[in-house]
């Protein structure tokens, strides 16, 4: 398979991956391209960008959960019927899990995809010196194909004119583009990253000028048409065989899942509600702010991850969205919920001194206390049956939040999960099992651990007794 494809890489976090992924997805739209975009790495914010500014949903592809063939497979599936690819990568190019091989670094999908890079470089106080860091990057793993640079954050004409020169004479790299110092083109940051996609298109009113500016600011300052001429570059795939998107859906569903999305509950990753789909779920959305009960018929529910902190006021004044959801639970409905929608499934929740109620489907309090930072990708394995798997299945994910979950009777909870590498709930262990609820810090992804979607499908299909 040949598509067009090209990887914009950071010399570092917040040298302006996302802004300017946002421009060229948002430049090749507009110019009648279908582009499809794609984020290295777990992270659910900048992919909710890409799916608003290209109209496609943009997909993860990460070399630690998945096997290199399972990376192609999403790629590969993912470009069905687009004319370019874009894939915007995670930290530094060379920044992953270890620091002796690149095992979950945006330079390993280079690799994998043998997908020419473009650095970008935030040069806002340097220029001679950029040369110096184009080259150590070039060199530091010749397999690693830098085809251009673009230089972020230019203070004038004359800054960007020297710098360009100094690449080009001493690392041989063409500069493609630079990009001016436009404070107003940034987008506002948070506690865990930038703000939610679905938050800006809901509730900012002026989102769209800012993103036509973004768009503007990267057509007028790179060439577009050599950035699709490196993309055509790319050398052919070989298609692996079809190992995780081999289901073939029903005529009729055989489940319905309800998913709750929202500004407070968003990360998802596509390719997991793609396989519950392909396994014979109906996917249906509510949103927890607004919703008063549950779609009707549902079999199961899923709660992502999320903000619910910051939306806490909204959900605790949703009673009768609470009641309807305790409701299911009580009659032993299924339900799986991660990171923020564990701290929704509280009797409380603490943020910023203030106390709100939530659905009390598990007994006690989630505090967001700020004080501590979990990011971790996380290795696992079930230690006892549950709606997801068997006891002894193994799983990769990752972790990432600033909450604390204080159950009422800590000693005497059930845990799905030990967890290996990372850090959990408490002690190491993870996935609280009530009923037909699993509620876990773990983020997972289907087509890492693949047994997440069958299983899921399986007990929603599942009649419940309470025996």
């Amino acid at each position: 398979m040949t598509i067009p494809r090209v990887l914009i890489a950071g010399d570092r976090s917040s040298a302006g991956k996302t802004t300017v992924c946002i421009g060229l997805l948002g430049a090749l739209r507009e110019r009648g391209h279908e582009v499809q975009g794609f984020k290295v790495g777990l992270d659910y914010i900048d992919p909710g960008f890409h799916t608003l500014v290209s109209g496609r949903p943009s997909r993860n592809l990460d070399g630690f959960l998945m096997p290199a063939d399972t990376v192609k497979e999403v790629f590969i599936r993912g470009c069905e019927g687009a004319d370019i690819a874009v894939i915007e990568g995670v930290r530094g190019l060379y920044e992953g899990l270890n620091y002796f091989d690149d095992a979950g670094s945006t330079a390993q999908i280079a690799k994998i995809l043998h997908c020419p890079v473009i650095l970008v470089i935030d040069a806002s106080s340097i220029t001679r010196s950029v040369a110096a860091v184009v080259n150590g990057y070039k060199s530091f793993d010749p397999e690693v194909q830098i085809a251009g640079v673009i230089l972020n954050n230019i203070g004038s004409e004359r800054h960007g004119e020297k710098a360009e020169k100094a690449v080009e004479k001493y690392s041989g790299v063409k500069v493609i583009g630079k990009i001016p110092r436009k404070s107003e083109l940034g987008i506002s940051m948070r506690h865990l990253g930038l703000i939610t996609a679905t938050e800006c298109k809901n509730r900012w009113s002026d989102f769209n000028s800012v993103l036509d500016g973004i768009k503007t600011s990267v057509e007028e300052n790179v060439d577009i048409k050599v950035l699709f001429d490196v993309a055509k570059s790319a050398s052919a795939l070989k298609t692996p065989e079809a190992r995780i998107f081999h289901a073939g859906r029903s005529e009729e569903a055989k489940v319905r899942i309800a998913v709750a999305f929202d500004e407070a509950f968003n990360f998802y990753y596509q390719d997991t509600l793609d396989l519950l789909a392909l396994e014979g779920a109906e996917v249906v959305y509510f949103s927890p702010i607004r919703d008063k009960k549950l779609p009707g018929g549902v079999d199961a529910v899923y709660i992502g991850g999320g903000f619910p902190d910051i939306y806490a006021e909204e959900l605790s004044s949703n009673t009768q969205m609470l009641d309807d959801l305790k409701n299911f639970y009580d009659g032993y409905g299924v339900i799986y919920a991660e990171c923020g929608g564990v701290t929704y499934l509280m009797e409380e929740l603490e943020y910023k001194g203030n106390r709100f109620e939530m659905c009390g489907v598990l007994k006690g309090l989630a505090k967001m206390s700020g004080e501590k930072r979990v990011i971790n990708y996380v290795e696992g394995e079930f230690r006892k049956d549950c709606i997801l798997g068997k006891k002894g299945s193994r799983f990769k994910g990752h972790e990432f939040h600033y909450s604390k979950i204080l159950l009422e009777d800590m000693a005497n909870v059930d845990f799905a999960y030990k967890i290996h590498r990372g850090e959990g709930i408490k002690d190491g262990m993870d996935g609280i099992i009530s009923k037909n609820c699993l509620a876990s810090f773990v983020h997972l992804h289907a087509a890492s651990y693949i047994g997440f979607a069958e299983n899921f499908v399986k007990s929603a299909g599942t009649k419940f007794t309470g025996c």
